[in-house]
Formats: C-alpha cells, structure tokens, sequence
C-alpha cells in the first residue's frame, strides 16, 4: 500500500514538473512575442482615447469598458482562431488580409488629417459614409463600434505578429500564448486609456483637498496641473493616435510588398533610417526609428488619401444600398 503511494505521489510530482515546464514555456514565448508587439500595443493606446472625448465623465469608463470587452472578443473568439486555421490551412491568405487591414488604418488616418486641411470638404464625405447620430445614445454606439473596428485591425497585427514568433508544432500551445497575449495586452492597454481619460476627475479630487499641510499644498498643485494640463494631452494624444493610425497602416502595406517581392520602398525607409542613424549616433536608434517610422507614414498617408474617393463614392454607396436591400 505504502510503496504504490509513494509511486503515485512520484507521478504526481513528474506530472507536475511537466506541467509547470509547460507553463513556463508559454509565460516565457507570451512575454516574447509582447515585447516584438510593444509598438503596436502603444498604438492602440494612443488611438483608444480620442473615442471617449465629448462625452460625459460619467460615461467615460463605460465606453471604455464596451470597447474593452469588444477587443477581447475579437481576440479570442475571432481572431485566435482564425490565426490558427489560417497558419495551418491557408497561410497564404495571412499577408493579404493583413494588407487589407492596414489599407483600412491608413484610411482611417488619412480621414482624419483630411478633416483638419479640409474640414468643410470633409462634412460632406461624412455625410455620405456615415448614418446620422438621433441621440447619444446612437452616437456612442458609433463611437464604440468605430473603435472596435479599428482594434480588430490593430489586434490582428498583434496576434499575427505573436504567431510568428512562435515554433511550429503544438497548437495547443500556441492557443494558450496567444491567449495569453491576448488577454495580457487587452488589460494593459485598456487599463492605460482608462487611467488617462480619468486623469482629470483625479486632478479635481486632488485640487479639492482641504489638508494645510505641505503635502496638501503639493497635491493641490499637482491636481490643478492634472486639470490645465489634460486637455492639451489628451489633445495630443489624439494627434499621436492618427499618426499612429497612418504609419502602422504604411508600415503593414510596406511589409506586405516585401512578402511579394516589391521591396524597393521598404529598402529604401530602411536605408534612409540607417544614413540617419550613422549620422547622429548619440541618438541613433531613435533618430533611425523616427524616420523609418515617418517613411511609412508617407506610404500609409499617400494609400489613405487614394482610398478616400474610393470609399466615398464606390463603398459607401455600394454598402448603403446593400443595407437598404437588407431592410426591405
């Protein structure tokens, strides 16, 4: 009896070591591939906030958390999934349908830059993609939907680029990593816009503290800092949000080319980036990110700007009478 508990518990215990072997493993591939999507992650959070601005505080945290709870359905329920059938079945159809997803960012961006040089030309390309918001209620629905759209497109990038960081084979390992990426980037990422978008309320609780001591005074300064300061942020965040729309956009379409073959452009960022970096070494890295960065701006900027018209006057129309031929 004594001897088979005690080979029971030696199973037991090789079992486990297995087990945590196994867990390290995929903790140790999820950190990897999170650290290789750290840019992509920043993205998202820059892009995240700009959909919160206008409405009420008190419905700030709530969009948030629609929008949240939107991006993790993507990712686990759509895109895990479709990663790991595509890798298996079709890995062919991975580097269009990437493309298609950047051309829609560089849309989205270049909407935006258009709205600011064009603003009244703008108007009336709205006019025409978009349906009309009756009430707040359907226009944070818009707000949310808009903003789930655009996260797809951010957490396919995000989990496309995780998948490649993976080894072939167990594929239920490479469900647990990218879950886990998934999970892990979605709480990050969501976590970092709600502290921003609220950043003020805690300004204001700070400016109302009524302590006489010195260390009241200083948090009354940093509340009112807090208050002044975060809309000028949020300003800029929202600018950083469409540049990052544009240069991931740019940056997916030039990667794209690569895969075909068309790699003058990305040769040609490349090297600009390097003669950059050569040149000011001190800083070099950030200077040769900086304009590899803005090279792909350009690209993504010249696609957005082209599908513009293409939107206006061929998609939009097309999926407003396919809506309309749904309704009746």
């Amino acid at each position: 009896m004594s001897i088979g508990l005690i080979a029971l518990l030696d199973d037991v215990a090789a079992l486990a070591k297995v087990a945590a072997a196994s867990l390290d493993d995929v903790v140790g591939q999820a950190s990897r591939a999170g650290v290789k999507a750290a840019g992509i992650v920043i993205d998202d959070t820059a892009v995240t906030p700009r959909y919160v601005v206008g409405f009420a505080a008190a419905r700030e945290l709530p969009i948030i958390g629609k929008i949240a709870w939107g991006s993790l359905r993507n990712k686990l329920l759509f895109l895990l999934p479709a990663a790991l059938a595509l890798s298996a079945f079709a890995p062919w159809l991975i580097n269009p349908l990437l493309m298609i997803g950047g051309a829609y960012l560089c849309y989205e961006g270049a909407e935006k830059v258009y709205e600011v040089l064009v603003p009244h030309k703008a108007q009336e390309h709205e006019a025409n993609i978009e349906t009309v918001a009756l009430n707040a209620k359907s226009l944070e629905d818009e707000k949310v939907a808009s903003a789930i759209k655009t996260d797809f497109i951010l957490s396919a990038e995000i989990m496309a680029i995780t998948l490649s960081t993976l080894p072939a084979g167990n594929i239920y390992t490479q469900a647990l990593v990218l879950a886990v990426v998934g999970i892990g980037i979605t709480v990050v990422v969501y976590g970092a816009v709600a502290l921003i978008v609220k950043a003020d309320d805690v300004g204001v609780a700070l400016a109302s503290n009524g302590n006489a001591s010195g260390f009241g005074s200083a948090s009354r300064a940093l509340g009112r800092g807090l208050v002044l300061g975060m809309p000028y942020f949020l300003t800029g965040l929202s600018v950083l949000g469409t540049a990052a729309m544009i240069w991931v956009g740019g940056g997916i379409i030039v990667h794209g080319l690569e895969v075909y073959g068309l790699t003058s452009i990305g040769h040609a960022i490349a090297h600009a980036g390097a003669v950059v970096a050569q040149a000011v070494p001190a800083v070099g890295a950030v200077a040769g990110w900086i304009v590899m960065a803005a090279g792909a701006g350009v690209v993504g900027l010249a696609v957005g700007a082209a599908l513009i018209p293409v939107v206006g006057y061929v998609l939009a129309p097309v999926w407003k009478r396919a809506k309309g031929v749904r309704r009746a």
